[in-house]
C-alpha cells in the first residue's frame, strides 16, 4: 500500500496531503499581536470566517494548533451538497423566531454554501478540482419517497433544471452499479479537493492582510473588556475572539464540554483506475446513499475511487479502514473486486445530539461556532458568513441559530460517545424496518 511521504506530526497521510497544490509554512506565534478579531482554528470555519471578516475591512489573526486544514476540513469526502444536518430539528426550533418564513430560511441555507464556495474559488483562483454533479441514491422504496418529496419541493421552487429524479434504469446510465432503486440528480451540488480548498482560502485570507500562525496551540482565552488568546510563546489582543476549533479543542469546558462529540469516519482511495473510472461513473458525479449510516464516494482528478462510509461513534479510530470499506466498495462496484487501496485515513466529525450547528457567545466579545455532524464543507462556509455578519453587527441569522436549545450531556467525556453509539444503533434498527 502506497502512502504519502509526509511526517505524521504535520499532516495525516492521505490522498489529499499527497496531492497538495501548496503546502503551508506559517510562523509560530511569538510575542504580542493586536487585531480586531482573532480566530482560533485553521479549518474551514476559521479560514472562511477570516476571509469574510477581512473582506469587510477588519484586521484579523488566525491561530492553528497544527497546520491549516489539519483536521476534518482536510480529510473529508469532498462533497458540497444541499443536505443540511438537523434540518427537521431546525424547522421545529426556528419556527419561534422565523415564524411562517422558516421553510424559506432553511431552503435558502441549503444552497448558500455552494454559492459561497463557487464565488470564492472564482474570485481568488483557487485550484481545488471543483466539479458539479451529485447523486443522492435510494436503496429501498422508503428512500425513493424521501427523494420524491425533495424533488417536488425543488420543482415548486423553480429548480427543475438542477434537480432530476431518476429511476433504476436511469441511475444505471450514470453508475455501473446495480444496488440503487433510483436517485436524485443535483447539478448544483459540488465535489472538490477539500484540503486544496482550505489552503487556497487561507492564501486568500493572507492576501487580504490576515495574519496566520501555525503550530500555536491556544492555552487560554482571556475574557473581559480587552479579550485575548494566550499561547506558549505569544499573545493576541483583540476586540473580538472567535472559537472555531469544532471537536478538536478542549477550550472553555465550563460552557462547551458535553455539547459536541467525535465520530470517526474512514476514507480510502484506490489505485488509479484508468478507463475503468469513466466506465463506472461516466458523468463524474459524487454519490451518497439515503441510509442513516451511509456510503459516499466520487472519482478524484487522477481517476481513483475515493470511498468513505460508516461512522465509529465510540470516538476511536479504526485499526483497518481499508479492511472495513473494501466489502462496501465491492458491493457497490463488483468490477473492483481485489482493487489495490493506495491510501486510507480517518476523519473526526463533530457530532451534535440534535444535529443543529451550535453558534453562541461565551461572553460579551467571545464567540463560538461548531458542530456540523458530517455536513461540514457547505455548512462551515454558511456559518462563516453568519459569524462575520454577527461580529460586524448584523445579528439576525446568528440569533436564529443561537436561540436553538441543545442537549448538554453531563460528564460528556464518559457518557457522550456511548450515548451516541446507542443512538446510532437505534437509527440503524429503524433503517432496517423502513
Amino acid at each position: 500500500m502506497n502512502q504519502a511521504v509526509i511526517p505524521a506530526a504535520e499532516r495525516t497521510q492521505s490522498y489529499y496531503s499527497a496531492t497538495l497544490k501548496h503546502e503551508t509554512d506559517y510562523p509560530t506565534l511569538q510575542g504580542e499581536v493586536s487585531v480586531d478579531v482573532v480566530i482560533i482554528g485553521g479549518g474551514f470555519t476559521g479560514v472562511a470566517s477570516a476571509v469574510e471578516l477581512a473582506e469587510r475591512g477588519l484586521k484579523v489573526a488566525l491561530i492553528e494548533t497544527h497546520k491549516i486544514g489539519w483536521g476534518a476540513s482536510g480529510r473529508n469526502g469532498g462533497q458540497v451538497t444541499s443536505s443540511l444536518s438537523g434540518d427537521e430539528a431546525m424547522r421545529k426550533q426556528m419556527r419561534q423566531s422565523r415564524g411562517t418564513q422558516v421553510d424559506d430560511f432553511i431552503w435558502r441555507l441549503r444552497w448558500r454554501g455552494q454559492e459561497i464556495i463557487e464565488s470564492r474559488v472564482a474570485r481568488y483562483g483557487i485550484d481545488c478540482d471543483l466539479k458539479h454533479g451529485h447523486l443522492h441514491a435510494a436503496m429501498k422504496p422508503a428512500h425513493m419517497n424521501e427523494l420524491r418529496s425533495f424533488h417536488d419541493e425543488a420543482q415548486r421552487r423553480g429548480l427543475g433544471d438542477s434537480v432530476t429524479l431518476l429511476d433504476r434504469a436511469e441511475v444505471r446510465n450514470h453508475l455501473a452499479s446495480e444496488q440503487y432503486l433510483g436517485a436524485l440528480k443535483n447539478t448544483r451540488n459540488l465535489h472538490l479537493h477539500p484540503l486544496n480548498l482550505c489552503i487556497g482560502e487561507a492564501l486568500a485570507a493572507e492576501s487580504l492582510g490576515v495574519q496566520i500562525f501555525e503550530h500555536s496551540e491556544v492555552l487560554e482565552i482571556v475574557h473581559g473588556e480587552r479579550p485575548a488568546v494566550i499561547t506558549a510563546q505569544g499573545r493576541v489582543n483583540a476586540k473580538q475572539v472567535m472559537l472555531a476549533g469544532d471537536v478538536y479543542h478542549t477550550l472553555e469546558p465550563k460552557q462547551l464540554k458535553g455539547k459536541i462529540f467525535p465520530a470517526m469516519g474512514g476514507i480510502v482511495t484506490t489505485t488509479p483506475l484508468g478507463d475503468l473510472a469513466r466506465q463506472l461513473n461516466p458523468q463524474d458525479l459524487a454519490v451518497y446513499d439515503c441510509r442513516f449510516v451511509l456510503d459516499y464516494y466520487r472519482m478524484t482528478a487522477d481517476g481513483r475511487l475515493l470511498f468513505g462510509g460508516g461512522a465509529n461513534y465510540s470516538g476511536r479510530d479504526s485499526r483497518d479502514i481499508a479492511g472495513e470499506l473494501r466489502p462496501c466498495i465491492e458491493r457497490t462496484f463488483p468490477q473492483l473486486k481485489g482493487v489495490d487501496i493506495d491510501y486510507q485515513w480517518s476523519c473526526a466529525m463533530g457530532i451534535v445530539v440534535n444535529r443543529i450547528p451550535q453558534l453562541g457567545k461565551l461572553s460579551n466579545n467571545v464567540w463560538y461556532c461548531q458542530g456540523y455532524s458530517g455536513h461540514g464543507i457547505a455548512t462551515s462556509h454558511i456559518m462563516g458568513e453568519i459569524m462575520a455578519e454577527a461580529i460586524t453587527g448584523s445579528l439576525g441569522r446568528f440569533d436564529t441559530f443561537a436561540s436553538c436549545k441543545h442537549i448538554r450531556v453531563p460528564l460528556g467525556d464518559i457518557f457522550g460517545n456511548p450515548m451516541l453509539a446507542a443512538g446510532m444503533w437505534y437509527y440503524q434498527m429503524l433503517e432496517k424496518l423502513r
